[in-house]
């Protein structure tokens, strides 16, 4: 609420994002006579029209039906192309199709798809996942969910203990245990669950993200098996780490017998090996997804060799069964083929080093244009992925960004960059920067931001 009794959110009344988001959601629909015609009343055949349930979170009236997407381009079917700074939500962080991927694929598509065996990329992707993210041992899951999920499996059968600990807006994908918040200074669940049954507190702590102390006393009991930590909070409005925190994440978990589990699907955007390697991170556990097959379905888990120890002394006594942990498609020679072609040709320093110099002239040229545009929000960075958050910051925590989301008005912005032929994340205003990504690309960006921010300026 604005001193003249205006409601606004982000600095910005609803009634001017209400009539922007109008505008453009007309010129949308005109611009896509056939995909109104296939989807603007739901795709036939899928529960709400859709295959998955978030694709109707987009903002957009009726969702881009993809013809193509070729390197950082989508062209939808009715043939416009967009400038893609989305990527799959990082799925296909280095462009769509690499060509080296997509050679991969053909070939063993000819010799099978899945078989339970290792093939002869496996004997090679086991060499590189140690030399890239500097762990000793690893397993292979088809998304970082799973990876997560067996991970903790592992922290909890090696420490004895039950209970893990999260940070307050985090993201692990769809692992149940992380599914809390803190409401009113207590741990739970988050709303909005379906069929959750349980209270999912009563194995799980949360505090805030760079919170020292908090943490210490969560830690204080001797009883978490494990913290699970993304680096950067990046399914919120981002959130960077202060100084010292993760140093003193690894002094307290490690003084209290806690395992350190460091989930680098979204922040693997910061460098060669991700944010741990980038940063001297030492975690016991790590997690990557999304990008790590060049697109295919994939994902990586790894263990120190002293939590390795641990589960070798823990199997050798445990009961014969099924562990819980793997799943039947997982450790296929598609994948492999895949994530070999993306360690050794796809996931270089030389790609990370563009994408990093284009992703800071993104990040410049958007906060030139918040500034220009006189908004109260900033923009923030780590590696090639950029977001503009419709709040002043930095922001310190969970519970700040939470605040910080403006979802009537980020819509409205999205369609507003879409119109412009520019294409980002649906949520919380990610952008990346890919291999394939061109200088002329970010400067479309940063120009049609600049002109929807103008729109929108006080």
């Amino acid at each position: 609420m604005a001193g003249d009794g205006t409601k606004r959110q982000g600095g910005v009344s609803f009634e001017r994002i209400a009539a922007l988001r109008a505008r453009e959601a007309d010129v949308y629909r005109r611009a896509r006579p056939k995909t109104a015609a296939r989807t603007d009343n739901g795709i036939a055949g899928f529960f709400d029209g859709v295959p998955m349930h978030w694709m109707r979170d987009w903002p957009t009236p009726f969702p881009i039906l993809v013809d193509n997407a070729r390197g950082a381009t989508i062209t939808d079917v009715d043939g416009n192309r967009l400038d893609d700074f989305c990527l799959g939500d990082t799925g296909s962080m280095f462009g769509h199709s690499p060509p080296s991927v997509a050679r991969a694929i053909r070939r063993q598509a000819g010799r099978g798809l899945t078989y339970m065996l290792p093939s002869e990329d496996a004997l090679a992707v086991g060499h590189l996942l140690p030399q890239v993210f500097g762990l000793p041992f690893w397993q292979i899951a088809t998304t970082a969910t799973d990876a997560n999920r067996f991970a903790l499996r592992v922290a909890r059968a090696v420490t004895g203990r039950e209970t893990i600990l999260v940070f307050n807006g985090c993201y692990h994908g769809a692992v149940d245990e992380t599914m809390v918040r803190i409401v009113d200074g207590k741990a739970a669940n988050r709303p909005g669950l379906a069929g959750e049954f349980r209270d999912l507190t009563r194995a799980t702590k949360v505090v805030e993200f760079n919170d020292i102390p908090a943490l210490e006393a969560a830690l204080a009991a001797h009883d978490v098996a494990c913290v699970i930590a993304e680096p950067v909070m990046t399914n919120s409005c981002m959130v960077l780490p202060e100084p010292g925190f993760h140093d003193a994440l690894r002094r307290l978990t490690r003084a209290a017998g806690t395992l350190l589990l460091i989930d680098e699907t979204h922040t693997v955007s910061t460098g060669l090996g991700g944010y741990t390697r980038a940063h001297g991170l030492e975690p016991d556990l790590f997690v990557l997804g999304k990008p790590v097959a060049g697109g295919v379905p994939a994902s990586v888990w790894g263990m120190t060799e002293a939590v390795a120890q641990r589960l070798r002394g823990y199997n050798s006594h445990k009961q014969s069964g099924y562990s819980g942990m793997g799943t039947t498609l997982s450790a296929n020679p598609l994948q492999f083929a895949a994530m070999r072609a993306t360690l050794e040709e796809v996931m270089t320093s030389a790609n990370y080093a563009l994408m990093e110099t284009l992703a800071a002239r993104l990040l410049d040229g958007l906060s030139a244009a918040i500034s220009a545009a006189r908004l109260p929000w900033h923009a923030v960075r780590v590696g090639a992925r950029v977001e503009f958050i419709c709040a002043s910051g930095p922001l310190r925590n969970g519970t700040e960004a939470e605040a910080a989301h403006a979802p009537a008005l980020e819509a409205a912005v999205h369609v507003a960059l879409v119109n412009r032929g520019c294409l980002i994340a649906p949520f919380h205003n990610m952008m990346l920067v890919s291999p394939a990504t061109t200088r002329q690309q970010v400067d479309r960006l940063v120009k049609a931001f600049g002109s929807v921010t103008q729109e929108l300026s006080p």
